[in-house]
């Protein structure tokens, strides 16, 4: 099976740091896998999130996305590669309108000074009909609550038509009935696109059904990799992972 992921023996450490994030990380995603990532806060996720979108370089190893060294590449992968951010801060007098964040998207597939095309208007506005957000289309960014600005970013990941989705807590602002609401349809988009998606999630329930296997992180290392059904026994929730090692 086609990878669309692979880190080899990698370290992250970020800027001004002596001790690396990420220690000695291999992993490979096949590709239209939907994987989740948990673990306690501070355990390397969002770091790994950052790794493989080539927000933070790696001091050692590879990365390797789409068949392509990321250090060698990385504007290029980029374009192929959505990425929903945990933490955005939107200052409430941002005057640019939720239909102008979603076309945005639009600019990571096509390049920043491409013009812009109906077609690609088109399809900002199928993602924004399909996240059921159609109704805050002509309201200020600013001016909206979090979670239906969670709901704009997701849209306007998903308007990037990337071949790869990586999300970091795509859930946290959103309430029960909304969190299952978007569960359910990235898990149709999964399916229906062939999508690879890599999630990090706080919340065990909400990883969406359509999650085939989930990757456990402490203290910057992988300490248990497999199918959803396996990593989510009691015993092993209850032992916090003790004694597995991937």
């Amino acid at each position: 099976m086609d990878k669309a992921i692979e880190l080899h023996a990698v370290d992250t450490i970020y800027e001004g740091e002596k001790i690396p994030s990420l220690k000695n990380i291999n992993l490979h995603v096949n590709k239209g896998e939907f994987i989740a990532i948990i673990g306690p806060n501070g355990a390397g996720k969002t770091t790994l999130l950052e790794t493989i979108n080539g927000l933070l370089e790696s001091k050692k190893g590879k990365v390797i996305v789409l068949g392509k060294e990321l250090n060698g590449d990385g504007n290029g992968i980029r374009k192929l590669v959505g990425y929903v951010p945990q933490d955005y801060s939107i200052d409430e007098l941002t005057p640019f309108l939720v239909s102008d964040v979603v076309l945005m998207g639009r600019f990571g597939k096509i390049g920043l000074l491409k013009p812009i095309t109906k077609n690609d208007k088109e399809i900002a506005k199928n993602m924004i009909d399909y996240l059921g957000i159609s109704d805050l289309s002509h309201r200020p960014i600013g001016k909206l609550s979090g979670g239906q600005a969670q709901k704009v970013m997701i849209a306007r990941a998903l308007a990037k038509e990337p071949e790869i989705l990586l999300m970091d807590e795509p859930f946290s602002n959103l309430d029960f009935e909304a969190r299952k609401d978007v569960s359910e349809k990235l898990s149709h988009f999964h399916k229906s696109k062939q999508m690879t998606f890599v999630i990090v999630i706080h919340d065990i329930a909400s990883i969406p059904k359509v999650c085939n296997r989930i990757i456990v992180m402490d203290a910057g290392k992988i300490i248990a990799d497999g199918k959803k059904e396996d990593i989510l026994k009691p015993e092993l929730l209850e032992m916090g992972y003790k004694g597995i090692v991937c």
